[in-house]
């Protein structure tokens, strides 16, 4: 049974890797490029975790995001297909077991491979037209829908104005780049050893995202080649305090995505001594409270993971 989809990302129309910039930051020295508070607890929470995506560490990831009760029902819920978090937090979401099917086959690379050539490569001029009008509808999404909090608005409204932008000169119908990055995730697939979401549910969260993380860095070095480097953005962030009341607390994010300033803020609530993600919070309780979900479609335009080959002696007997 495949996750819920209730708190997930807008992904149908966000390259994956983006999201991880929501929370990524960098281990630099203090500088006086600095935000105000920039040593606070509060943004400390923030880096902690960025620095984990920049490695991507995704087990030290689920570790530090939520407290450990939380974290323990929703590792339990991934072993029974009802959760795929922190995947929904990050740009691995839930349609990461039908993409890994696909990708973990030599066939299914080649139906991948056939289906770019023949929807995608050399469609340059439609595929920018397509970019402009999904960041335009993409936008106006976000900011009406009322599954995100203010700031996820506010923030993901400057992400898809800024991906809109380097989509327009992005070489995203490239045939070359296109057949390598194939090859490149196709590889990366293959050595997590996930072949789609039963293998993510019988392995379970920690061991998923100890695999999931050379898979993580593979898909920011394909990014490099269309020309959005994840690694130069994330070492260019900074966060700082804007406000600290109680057990409440504001951070400011700043980063340059694809030559484009972002300036967002989000909140943080202490529990137990320790801060963390208030939107992250609130959606592990939503995910927590409800029930199993309904079979979801598949990623648009990913191919049918082949069937498997029968063993010899049955296909003689057939």
């Amino acid at each position: 049974m495949p996750p819920s989809r209730r708190c997930t990302r807008p992904a149908a129309w966000l390259p994956a890797a983006l999201l991880v910039l929501a929370l990524a930051g960098c281990r630099r020295e203090s500088t006086p490029d600095e935000l105000p508070g920039a040593t606070s607890e509060p943004a400390g929470a923030v880096r902690q975790l960025a620095d984990h995506l920049q490695d991507n560490d995704l087990q030290a990831f689920a570790r530090d995001a939520l407290p450990p009760a939380e974290r323990a029902q929703l590792a339990e819920a991934w072993t029974q297909g009802r959760s795929r978090w922190p995947l929904t937090e990050l740009p691995l979401d839930v349609q990461l077991g039908p993409l890994l099917a696909v990708l973990s086959t030599p066939e299914g690379e080649k139906q991948l491979q056939r289906s770019f050539e023949g929807q995608i490569a050399g469609q340059d001029k439609a595929l920018r037209d397509a970019a402009r009008s999904l960041a335009l509808f993409g936008t106006q999404y976000v900011r009406t829908q009322g599954q995100y909090s203010d700031e996820e608005r506010a923030h993901y409204a400057q992400l898809i104005s800024a991906l809109g932008a380097w989509s327009t000169t992005a070489p995203l119908g490239d045939h070359a780049r296109g057949e390598a990055a194939i090859t490149r995730l196709a590889a990366a697939a293959r050595a997590t050893g996930l072949d789609g979401d039963a293998a993510l549910a019988d392995a379970g969260m920690d061991e998923s995202l100890r695999r999931l993380g050379p898979f993580a860095a593979t898909v920011k070095a394909v990014l490099v080649d269309y020309g959005l480097d994840l690694d130069r953005t994330l070492a260019d962030l900074r966060t700082g305090l804007v406000e600290e009341t109680g057990d409440q607390a504001t951070v400011r994010i700043r980063y340059t995505l694809a030559g484009t300033e972002i300036d967002t803020t989000v909140s943080l609530t202490r529990r137990d001594g320790r801060w963390y993600l208030t939107d992250y919070l609130e959606h592990a309780a939503a995910l927590l409270a409800e029930p199993p979900a309904a079979p979801g479609p598949a990623l648009p335009g990913l191919p049918a993971p082949p069937e498997p080959t029968p063993p010899a002696d049955q296909a003689a007997a057939r």
